[in-house]
């Protein structure tokens, strides 16, 4: 418990908000110790609550943090956009930090392919709510010539003002997510985005008391870790009683996946 409160832990991607850079079923290591510790690092809540961070730093734009959202304490995962005394604005789903739009450049659209972990497409099962959650996906399914069902997104990089790039996903016009209200971040919070920005619950939405709206704002003593790498990731097809799919489940290629720069290569479209 020790480790794991002070220097670092497992994670689990359990949802896809931050699509193209983490997929449902990725696991990660995520480090405690780069921000300092505040009351919510330890692995059990045994601190009271209290402000500010011990020998804390703030994240660089650009970080995945796992943070604490504010009202149930739940483990989420978002990158960092904003610090202290930043603006932050979304106009016409292009994003917009100190009154400056950051620099999105198109290139080729991501394929991810459809498993039970991350799919495009509704299943027979899903309850309504679910299915029509991934309705409006379906458009983005794609058969390969090889027979292979893949989740084909529009995909772009952008670039913030200190060098740190990454993917994100524009999926679809949408008036209330694409223009916000002008943030102000204030002294002692962060500003923090999913990268699969029509799918993030995230410092866009104000948090609410049921535990289903945003992180607002978020205090930097909610986030509890850096994280750096993947060690594994399952597509959700594996069955403890068929050893042949404790194989065949893992996506070999997402194994040592660094997440604190973009790769070197990236396919322009």
């Amino acid at each position: 418990m020790g480790i794991w409160s002070f220097i670092g832990k497992p994670f689990f991607i359990p949802s896809e908000s931050m699509v193209p850079t983490l997929l449902v079923g990725d696991r990660l290591v995520v480090t405690k110790y780069p921000y300092g510790y505040s009351y919510l690092s330890p692995f059990l809540r045994i601190l009271p609550k209290m402000e500010g961070r011990l020998l804390g730093s703030y994240p660089d734009r650009g970080d995945i943090v796992v943070l604490k959202d504010p009202v149930k304490h739940a483990d989420w995962i978002k990158r960092v956009i904003g610090l202290p005394g930043d603006t932050v604005q979304m106009r016409g789903g292009t994003l917009y930090l100190n009154g400056d739009a950051i620099p999105k450049q198109r290139i080729a659209p991501t394929e991810i392919i459809e498993s039970p972990n991350q799919r495009c497409s509704p299943r027979d099962t899903d309850s309504l709510e679910q299915r029509l959650s991934y309705r409006n996906l379906e458009q983005f399914k794609v058969v390969r010539p090889d027979g292979v069902s893949v989740c084909r997104y529009p995909r772009f990089i952008e670039t913030l003002p200190n060098g740190r790039r990454y993917e994100v996903l524009d999926l679809f016009d949408n008036p209330g997510i694409d223009n916000t209200r002008l943030f102000t971040v204030p002294d002692g919070h962060i500003f923090v985005m999913g990268d699969n920005r029509d799918r993030s619950a995230d410092s866009r939405f104000a948090t609410r008391s049921d535990g289903l709206g945003g992180l607002g704002l978020l205090p930097i003593e909610n986030v509890s870790g850096r994280a750096e790498f993947i060690t594994f990731s399952l597509d959700g097809s594996l069955n403890y009683i068929n050893p042949i799919s404790w194989y065949e489940s893992l996506r070999t290629e997402r194994a040592g996946e660094t997440l604190r720069r973009l790769p070197d290569s990236v396919e322009t479209e």
